[in-house]
């Protein structure tokens, strides 16, 4: 008994010690992962897309097209909406409407599976600056069905199908 005693007693600071190693391990885990979130990695689209505008300043179409399409195929593979509207809007710039267009459909659907407020209401915004009013309407009539449950999000519906044409689209279903 006396021996087990004594034997604590010389572990004790040792064991301490080690006990405050861990604690500041896990503190500077924790501090390291909350920064981190501050943080956000680019996207893996981005190199190519910021590549294509060097391309496109530079007066290179051939390799502003083929960075374009790397960029695309990145998004794809995403399975994000995010880059598709990201890549819609390059293809805008480099004058490849089509690009746009399909690239913009994509965020469209993905944000509908995704049920992403903000990214049905980034492809209307899209569609309308496109001219394609009909497929905006379309979207914007899925950005109402998901904005039903807040009025901030049914306002925001509003503002956008007015800034859309200067005047109001139906951005309520007909009774």
């Amino acid at each position: 008994m006396k021996d087990a005693a004594i034997r604590l007693i010389t572990r004790g600071p040792a064991l301490s010690v080690a006990l405050a190693i861990a604690v500041l391990l896990i503190a500077l885990a924790i501090v390291e992962a909350i920064g981190g979130q501050a943080r956000p990695e680019p996207a893996p689209w981005d190199e190519y897309l910021k590549s294509m505008e060097d391309a496109l300043a530079a007066g290179d179409a051939r390799a502003a097209d083929w960075l374009l399409r790397q960029a695309h195929w990145v998004a794809l593979g995403s399975r994000r909406w995010e880059g598709m509207l990201e890549v819609g809007d390059a293809a805008v710039r480099a004058g490849n409407v089509t690009a746009a267009r399909t690239a913009y459909l994509t965020a469209a659907y993905r944000a509908r599976r995704l049920r992403s407020f903000e990214g049905i209401l980034g492809a209307v915004e899209a569609f309308a600056a496109l001219g394609d009013r009909e497929v905006a309407e379309q979207w914007l009539g899925v950005a109402r069905e998901f904005a039903q449950p807040s009025e901030s999000a049914r306002a925001r519906v509003r503002a956008v199908a007015d800034n859309l044409t200067g005047r109001t689209f139906a951005t309520e279903p007909a009774r």
